[in-house]
């Protein structure tokens, strides 16, 4: 199963941002999602907006701030790494999240 932009996201937080007193931006996300080949470069911001407002809805994110497009967010909880044996992903997800796969292909219970 291919490697959503979701998880992605969900990846880099776990890899740059990890501490719940570190504050970043959806263009931070943006630019480090670019620097992978395959990503398709035409993506915007804009074009990712529903992505940031699912890991908002799902507690692992919260905006604190906001300029026009750049949403700039604190974690909640630190992000721990898991595997799902369903989709054969590792999936990024906080402490506190409910233990499903945030794989919107998935959506198993790990």
């Amino acid at each position: 199963m291919p490697y959503s932009i979701l998880l992605q996201i969900r990846k880099i937080i776990f890899e740059n941002f990890n501490d719940v007193d570190v504050r970043f931006n959806n263009d931070q996300i943006l630019e480090l999602l670019r620097k992978d080949k395959e990503f398709d470069q035409t993506i915007t911001v804009d074009d990712l907006e529903n992505d940031f407002k699912k890991i908002e809805n799902d507690d692992l994110v919260r905006c604190i701030a906001q300029n026009f497009t750049t949403q700039w967010f604190k974690l909640y909880e630190n992000v721990e790494k898991l595997y799902c044996n369903s989709c054969s992903n590792d999936v990024f997800l906080g402490k506190d999240e409910a233990r499903t796969c945030p794989n919107p292909e998935c959506g198993s219970t790990l």
